[in-house]
């Protein structure tokens, strides 16, 4: 018994150092774009789904079937999800194409039979599959919003789709909200519910652009407000206009001292050189 027990210690024990020689030298690829093996997936598949199961056993969900929840969620959901999970109308987004493990299409899976797993994963999110968190800028209402709302996706068609979330309030979510954008329409000749990325952003540049223009204008305009204020204070008190026509006299006094005044006495000499008398 004690051979057998000193024999597998030190099995566990090479294959302990064998396993973390692989991962120290680099062996293991973790490019994003390289599966894992089919042993490997299946048993990452069922560890995530057991833990899953596990922690949302006892969660309560309140009435899905009410519709402002529907609504709430499909703000939402068209703001945060549809990059991953997709909409009624959009086949592919880069991020669907590009995450590994692939997002699944909730168009077709909905809540996927069970909608305590679907609250508990939005809310936690999954580790090292790109799914966020959102329990830690959601609160719960909200994020049952979104359930209530993955109910009814699979049976929505585009145009349904986009009337439900354009009766809804948009991305709002009790505080904490980020500017989203909407991905729908921009692969394809996907239908678009609220325009193109492209739209949207060259509106913003516009935008910006235009609070630029108007920053300087505004600048501009305070700017010559205080050199005109400023100009009066340098000329004794009087004021902008009056400091002109001063300027100006005075340089017409000038010009008639100039006129009036003798010419210089000179004369030239042999040599060719002028020259001349001060007075």
């Amino acid at each position: 018994m004690k051979r057998t027990i000193k024999t597998l210690a030190i099995a566990s024990t090479v294959g302990f150092v064998g396993v973390m020689g692989v991962a120290y030298f680099g062996l293991v690829n973790v490019g994003a774009d390289d599966p894992h093996l089919a042993p490997i997936h299946a048993f990452l598949t069922m560890a995530r789904e057991r833990s899953i199961e596990v922690r949302a056993r006892d969660l309560q969900a309140p009435n899905l079937e009410d519709e402002a929840l529907i609504r709430a969620g499909a703000g939402n959901y068209n703001s945060m999800c549809i990059g991953c999970h997709l909409a009624p109308g959009v086949a592919q987004t880069e991020l669907s194409q590009s995450l590994y493990p692939a997002p699944p299409n909730l168009t077709k899976v909905g809540v996927d039979g069970s909608p305590e797993s679907a609250f508990w994963i939005i809310k936690h999110g999954i580790k090292a599959t790109g799914m966020p968190a959102w329990g830690r800028s959601m609160g719960d209402q909200y994020i049952w919003g979104i359930v209530a709302f993955l109910q009814k996706l699979p049976t929505l068609e585009a145009e349904q789709y986009r009337a439900l979330v354009a009766s809804s309030g948009g991305h709002q979510h009790g505080g904490g909200e980020t500017k989203m954008h909407n991905h729908e329409g921009l692969h394809g000749d996907n239908v678009s519910a609220g325009g193109s990325h492209q739209d949207g952003a060259g509106d913003d540049h516009h935008g910006a652009g235009q609070a630029a223009e108007d920053h300087h204008a505004g600048e501009s305009a305070s700017q010559q407000e205080d050199h005109h204020a400023a100009e009066p204070a340098a000329q004794g008190g009087t004021d902008h206009q009056g400091g002109e026509e001063g300027e100006v006299h005075h340089h017409e006094a000038e010009q008639a001292q100039d006129d009036t005044a003798p010419a210089p006495k000179s004369h030239t000499h042999a040599d060719g050189k002028e020259h001349v008398h001060e007075s």
